[in-house]
């Protein structure tokens, strides 16, 4: 049992600070994803309207999908920027265009999950639907758009922290930088030094003399 606790927790300590950092990061994502979603509803129409239908079908999109969908993008990019520079610190191993694409790639893949779980928690057959006689959206404490979407954050979070710690930012993990790196003055130095050192001079100096000879042979 002690062998088991010290390898999850010291041998996979630096695993367990970077999922809090990470928790903090989507603190503070969920928190601007939150204020998002607030606003948009508040500025736009009533979020149970239908935004429009899907051809060929008996579903539709409605406006709270687009209100968390703008709110994942805002979020997103604010998790991306803060996650780079101090969670997994990938900064001087990995220029920001070939990790953001696959850190959107899976915060998309989230968001879908994120949206079948709001539908469902809102929604008023689903067998998980929040309950209008608390959430009869007579305040912000008891709008289920917010709690539907506060939840949603809550379950898709570790599995995103899973799928970036392993794919998104193993760069640092891998010890592979994907930008070069500017050769220090120093650096140059050594190597001017090196290629005028003694063994170059004797190769020079040993032409020299053979075409010296050369020359007086032909003389």
């Amino acid at each position: 049992m002690r062998r088991l606790g010290h390898y999850i927790f010291v041998r996979h300590r630096h695993n367990w600070a970077q999922l809090i950092r990470f928790g903090l990061v989507g603190g503070s994502g969920a928190l601007v994803n939150m204020i998002v979603v607030i606003l948009l509803k508040k500025v736009g129409p009533d979020y149970r309207e239908v935004f429009f239908d899907l051809p060929l079908t008996n579903f539709n999109v409605r406006w709270y999908h687009l209100f968390v969908t703008i709110a994942f993008l805002v979020a997103n990019f604010w998790n991306f920027v803060i996650n780079r520079r101090w969670t997994f610190r990938t900064t001087h191993h990995s220029t920001w265009h070939a990790e953001y694409p696959p850190f959107l790639a899976v915060g998309a893949i989230g968001q879908l999950i994120g949206l079948a779980l709001i539908t469902a928690l809102i929604h008023s057959g689903s067998p998980i639907s929040l309950p209008d006689s608390v959430f009869d959206d007579s305040s912000g404490l008891r709008t289920k758009l917010y709690w539907a979407q506060l939840i949603s954050i809550i379950v898709v979070t570790p599995v995103t922290f899973v799928v970036n710690k392993l794919w998104t930012f193993s760069a640092v993990r891998q010890g592979r930088p994907t930008h070069l790196v500017p050769i220090d003055d120093e650096t140059t130095e050594v190597e001017i030094v090196d290629a005028s050192g003694p063994s170059a001079g004797s190769g020079i100096g040993g032409t020299g003399s053979e075409i010296g000879s050369d020359t007086r042979a032909a003389s």
